[in-house]
């Protein structure tokens, strides 16, 4: 007995002296007491040094920018081939396209020549088991960037502090449907190990972390149509707030398969009235507009830290002035019409980049070619720029007109529409738009030519399913 009372003073004593040592874990102190604030840091700027594109209208960015400018259009008819159902019969494959509504799409132009997606180099038959084509297309297109950028560090600190924001709205649906098709046939063993990893859609952005050797952020926003927007905006905060000096970020999606297209179009997301002349479907705030083109590719930015830019003497783009977020809290698909929602994303984006709506330019719109969709973005741009939007100084265009709706890849490529605006001096045009909305009046109205003009700040929206939007403010270079 006498043993068992040592021993428990002995514990005592030495629980005692832990106390007393690490008294201040035993206090009733807040953590702000223990700990003071966490450190702060001046908030950088960043700014935009290499672009990177796979689109409706061509592979690069100077192939995609001149064929946008030039009025072409990335649309085309729907084909069998279009739908990826390898592995089905030839009467399967043809009864589906026959039972698909709309029957136009906005597919990227594969071959060897210049400014065609070469399939066969990036997807080479060593990588093809484990690379989707959305993967492949965000390769392309981050190799193109990190080139006209000259980023190429071989410095380990400087892989420690470069980092990737790729997202994606989908994924690899093609494969799940191929999946599908081996356990209706009981024939699970016959499903590849590298199913999961090829339809993970942070995978794009595993790639090529994997592929330059970059160790920072590794990021993939999955928020619909939104995606490419938030990636971008999501890497220039972490760039702001000191997570990274140098960001790849933007989105990717190739989604112009049996599965997705019959799934827009049991939504009544896509059009169906011009089957027959497949150029003229996609048509943001035309009259006659009726559902959005599905379409697919890749749009990715290098992002990079001013001073640090300067440093290795880069060429600047443009300058990422402000992000901005919102959420409709309405309905999972329609947006409200008041435009509420969009209306938050920009004036957010706006009065974070400390600029007043007047000083805005032009304005890249998100409008898809759907009836309410884009009348209820031209609402909220002209509540917010009432009579800057009238006067006819602020120029606005939607460029789905000739790329149709890349999803997940929408808003990187479209930011990189209007980065290439300030650029170059010209607020391209929206294809098809032939009977303005009646909410169009007097100087507010999209632009049916591309305009040469002054172009010292752009706004770009991108809205998505579940209510989810994002505006980006980009201005001139220093």
């Amino acid at each position: 007995m006498m043993m068992r009372i040592q021993k428990w003073n002995s514990r005592l004593k030495r629980c005692n002296v832990f106390r007393s040592t690490n008294r201040r874990y035993f206090s009733n102190s807040t953590a702000s007491d223990v700990f003071g604030p966490p450190p702060t840091s001046p908030q950088r700027r960043v700014v935009v040094t290499g672009l990177g594109m796979v689109s409706p209208l061509g592979t690069g960015v100077k192939a995609c920018w001149e064929a946008l400018i030039e009025g072409k259009c990335g649309v085309r008819a729907l084909s069998a081939e279009d739908l990826n159902m390898e592995g089905f019969e030839n009467e399967t494959v043809l009864r589906t396209l026959e039972q698909l509504p709309s029957q136009v799409v906005a597919a990227v132009p594969r071959g060897k020549n210049v400014g065609e997606f070469d399939e066969e180099y990036w997807l080479h038959p060593k990588d093809k088991k484990y690379l989707a084509r959305f993967i492949s297309y965000a390769l392309c297109a981050s190799e193109e960037a990190l080139r006209d950028a000259g980023w190429s560090p071989e410095d380990s600190e400087q892989k420690e502090k470069t980092g990737v924001a790729i997202g994606g709205g989908i994924g690899s649906i093609i494969d799940i449907l191929e999946a599908a098709k081996l356990i209706s046939e009981q024939r699970v063993r016959r499903l590849s190990p590298f199913f999961i990893p090829r339809i993970l859609i942070n995978m794009a952005a595993g790639h090529v972390s994997i592929k330059y050797g970059f160790k920072g952020p590794n990021h993939a926003a999955v928020t619909a149509c939104a995606t490419g927007a938030h990636s971008i905006g999501d890497a220039f905060r972490m760039i702001r707030f000191g997570d990274a000096d140098v960001m790849v970020a933007g989105g990717t999606e190739s989604s112009t398969d049996a599965l997705s297209i019959a799934g827009f179009c049991r939504a009544r997301a896509l059009s169906t009235k011009y089957n027959s002349s497949p150029q003229k479907a996609s048509r943001p705030f035309d009259c006659n507009r009726d559902g959005f083109v599905i379409g697919e590719g890749a749009g990715i930015m290098v992002m990079e830290e001013l001073e640090h830019a300067k440093q290795r003497r880069a060429k600047i783009y443009a300058e990422v002035r402000g992000y901005g977020m919102s959420g409709d809290a309405h309905h999972i698909t329609q947006p409200q019409n008041d435009g509420h929602g969009a209306f938050l994303a920009m004036d957010r984006a706006l009065k974070q980049a400390g600029l007043f709506p007047d000083q805005v330019d032009y304005i890249n719109a998100h409008a898809t070619s759907t009836p309410l969709g884009d009348c209820v973005e031209a609402k909220a741009i002209k509540t917010l720029f009432t009579e800057h939007a009238t006067s006819g100084n602020l120029a606005l265009s939607s460029t789905k007109g000739a790329t149709g709706h890349l999803l997940g890849a929408a808003g990187a490529v479209e930011a990189i529409f209007s980065v290439l605006a300030l650029h170059h001096g010209i607020a391209p045009l929206t294809l098809n738009l032939e009977e303005p909305d009646p909410i169009f009046h007097d100087g507010f109205t999209p632009l049916k030519a591309s305009r040469k003009m002054s172009i010292k700040s752009v706004l770009t929206n991108s809205f998505g399913f579940g209510g989810t939007n994002a505006s980006l403010m980009f201005t001139g270079p220093l």
